[in-house]
């Protein structure tokens, strides 16, 4: 009788099953513009979406409903929507995908050390091509956001100059001579802002008037964006360090500048509470302090344990409740009348 023993290699089907899971993963990752996309994309359209990286539009579009909320104007019916989607679409595939097409010009050394899979390192498109993409990008930006400011009946073309402002800042964050990049503080605020601050305004103008007390509480909320911007600082520095970058990571260390990281995302959003409670909008500030908790239980779990490895992890597992506490703010701010 001989003896039966088992194969220990595993099953072709499953090794197969596998890795078009995997490739599936990549290919996603790539077209939203993610860490660990793969490579060999042929389609120009894909090519160019990706440049625009489509999962950095979420947070703007996001700001745009905050500013909504804050305005205290907005009035649910067909035409408010159809003003919010189309304010949405310029802060989000419009501006966004400018400022990071724009990015990724200015970046194409440093792609090329920390994200060679890039569309713009790895030639899958060339430079003229992705300068008529930002051209094109900001000159739709610009033309949407007066047409906003036609349907809004704005005296002032408040949306416009808006558009205009964020396309400055997006240029001097990536080019130089300013490269606002370089320093990890301006840098990193200037990004914060962007994507916190600006939709905000754009969302807060649309529907009401846009006044002194938001445009100041807003960039004190967009200091706890400057500490979810410095994040994505990790995974690239050893590039940044290379190309003397002077990212937070690169000036105090990985564990210093991880904690200086935590600080500012709780401290600020903490601050904001405090603004709430001030203006006796008290449910309002409880409801945000009770989201800022489970952002410290993942900051421990993941982020301070190791920056490097679980930046996305951390980000995927926080910042819904960041981006929660937004909107609780919004809403406290036009519940007030503010």
């Amino acid at each position: 009788m001989s003896n039966v023993t088992s194969d220990p290699t595993p099953e072709p089907q499953s090794e197969l099953q596998s890795s078009t899971s995997n490739d599936r993963s990549a290919k996603t990752r790539q077209l939203l513009g993610m860490k660990g996309a793969a490579p060999g994309e042929t389609s120009i359209w894909k090519i160019r979406l990706q440049l625009m990286k489509p999962i950095t539009w979420i947070p703007l579009i996001w700001g745009v409903v905050c500013g909504a909320a804050s305005s205290g104007g907005y009035v649910w019916g067909l035409e408010d929507f159809l003003k919010a989607l189309t304010c949405m679409l310029l802060s989000g595939p419009l501006m966004a995908g400018y400022t990071q097409t724009l990015n990724d010009f200015y970046d194409r050394e440093i792609d090329a050390i920390n994200e060679p899979y890039r569309p713009i390192p790895s030639g899958a498109i060339s430079v003229p091509q992705v300068i008529t993409q930002i051209i094109v990008l900001l000159i739709a930006g610009i033309g949407i956001s007066y047409l906003l400011d036609l349907w809004a009946d704005h005296a002032f073309p408040i949306m416009t100059c808006l558009t205009l402002f964020g396309a400055f800042i997006a240029y001097i964050y990536s080019a130089p001579p300013l490269k606002l990049k370089q320093n990890g503080w301006l840098g990193n605020y200037a990004l914060g802002s962007s994507y916190i601050a600006l939709p905000w305004w754009a969302g807060h103008a649309l529907f009401g008037q846009l006044n002194t007390t938001i445009i100041v509480l807003t960039l004190f909320y967009s200091l706890a964006g400057l500490g979810i911007a410095v994040v994505n600082d990790f995974k690239s520095v050893e590039g940044d360090r290379q190309l003397g970058l002077k990212s937070l990571p690169v000036m105090f260390g990985i564990t210093t500048a991880a904690w200086i990281c935590v600080i500012m995302i709780d401290l600020f959003q903490a601050g904001i509470a405090g603004y709430l409670i001030s203006i006796d909008q008290r449910l309002y500030a409880t409801i945000l302090l009770l989201l800022i908790i489970p952002q410290i239980t993942f900051q421990d779990m993941y982020f301070l344990r190791d920056p490097l490895k679980n930046d996305v992890k951390y980000q995927a597992s926080a910042q819904p409740f960041l981006v929660l506490g937004m909107l609780v703010t919004g809403l406290a701010l036009g519940h007030a009348g503010i």
